[in-house]
């Protein structure tokens, strides 16, 4: 297959309202590589362990010490892993304690014109905090902040530092920074080997 890229769709699992993002990304791109994209573009912040299930199949960071834990995602692209399995979606899980699934939609595919470098295209809602408990977590840490009677309402306005909370008002600027960034870090990498 010639060089190509994809479109993909991402939404995350069980959360309201949506947090969907777009992107493009060369299908060859291998997944830990893909796993820092989907970082940059939902304003994770890449601390937590990740696995991607194309099928059955699990994808992440092996460990030694767990004989049976995913193939390693540094060794495969999103085209071997989707063509291998005839996949045209699949999940990719963030944080197992908490639990944040995202599912992945492949919209479509088109050829490379122009450099072959990860792009967002569009972002709808604010990506929860971190370590919150993942969906239901998220839920009841968006009902405590908003109720001052809520039995959580101080200890969670002290650990977030504010009781406001907009989970609409994704920035999109600074997410579509993160992955330019991450697509700049990359390019820089790859000239120095040349």
């Amino acid at each position: 297959m010639p060089a190509s890229l994809v479109r993909l769709k991402i939404t995350l699992d069980h959360v309201e309202p949506t947090v969907m993002r777009r992107v493009v990304v060369p299908f060859r791109i291998k997944l830990h590589r893909l796993h820092e994209v989907l970082q940059a573009a939902m304003g994770w912040s890449n601390s937590h362990l990740y696995e991607f299930r194309i099928r059955d199949v699990g994808f992440g960071l092996p460990d030694q010490d767990w004989g049976d834990g995913p193939l390693d995602a540094r060794k495969i692209s999103l085209l071997a892993a989707v063509e291998d399995i005839g996949a045209k979606s699949f999940k990719y899980l963030y944080d197992f304690g908490d639990g944040w699934t995202h599912s992945i939609k492949i919209e479509r595919t088109f050829p490379v014109i122009g450099p072959a470098e990860p792009m967002l295209l569009e972002a709808a809602g604010r990506c929860p905090p971190e370590d919150i408990g993942g969906p239901w977590g998220y839920q009841e840490f968006r009902e405590a902040l908003a109720d001052p009677t809520h039995e959580r309402h101080a200890e969670l306005v002290e650990w977030w530092g504010s009781n406001e909370y907009d989970p609409d008002q994704g920035n999109f600027a600074e997410l579509n920074k993160a992955v330019d960034d991450l697509a700049a870090k990359w390019a820089r990498k790859s000239r120095r080997k040349i």
